[in-house]
């Protein structure tokens, strides 16, 4: 059973830059995330957590 949406995002919020990077490489689902290392290191890590929560929700739709 897949974690609620709101356990999800408590799980995202607490995670770190390069944790959230690994996810957005490795995100598999109905959306593509094609970023590049250089494009996602030059992010901050709100912004990180927004593109992976943005792509969870979408999924989950």
């Amino acid at each position: 059973m897949a974690p609620s949406i709101e356990k999800q995002m408590s799980i995202i919020s607490s995670m770190g830059k390069s944790e959230i990077i690994e996810q957005i490489q490795g995100f598999k689902g109905r959306v593509n995330l094609d970023f590049t290392q250089a494009y996602l290191n030059g992010q901050s890590v709100d912004k990180l957590r927004h593109i992976l929560a943005a792509a969870i929700i979408t999924v989950s739709k």
